[in-house]
């Protein structure tokens, strides 16, 4: 076994207190109540800076270690489905369409969560009812995105929850997948 290190205290910063945030709005704090608006704003800051992380950052971070590529993403899932188990140390090609998908998401949240705020867009069905349909699309996805943690770490023999914490990916010594 090797360990790597893969995630930088900022990243996993960034993670564990995204899904604080995004918990607590989605299921803890009333949508109505002002600190529901503050953690929202919380919650844009820290996209604002994953995505400065992610030009900027070190290795790992950097979104051109993981460009979302649909190809790449089926050719990973055929290796799944084929028992093959290759180890990435950054994210996979569908881990990172997923991460696109979250950080997309999440966003658009807060933008249609602040338009809420607006005079011009308070009240307003489409938005509402917009910011609701993409909460529920990122809940779907949180639970998608836990389920393949899992599934993944069982498979390959890494943990990854682990990863995420230490910023350590600890896989058998064949070498991984940069």
């Amino acid at each position: 076994m090797s360990s790597h290190k893969v995630w930088d205290p900022l990243l996993r910063t960034f993670h564990w207190s995204l899904v604080a945030g995004f918990t607590a709005n989605a299921l803890l704090i009333d949508g109505e109540a002002n600190l529901h608006e503050v953690v929202g704003y919380a919650v844009l800051g820290l996209i604002g800076f994953r995505v400065l992380w992610g030009i900027i950052g070190p290795r790992y971070a950097l979104f051109s270690s993981f460009p979302p590529d649909p190809s790449a993403a089926i050719g990973q899932a055929g290796e799944m489905l084929r028992g093959e188990k290759r180890v990435h140390l950054g994210h996979s090609p569908l881990g990172a369409l997923m991460i696109y998908n979250l950080l997309l998401s999440i966003m658009a949240i807060a933008v249609t969560g602040w338009m809420m705020t607006t005079s011009t867009y308070w009240g307003v069905g489409w938005v509402e009812d917009t910011h609701e349909a993409l909460v529920s699309w990122a809940e779907l996805s949180v639970v998608v995105h836990v389920a393949a943690v899992i599934l993944e770490s069982l498979r390959l023999h890494v943990n990854l929850p682990k990863a995420m914490i230490t910023g350590y990916k600890t896989v058998r010594t064949e070498s991984p997948e940069s």
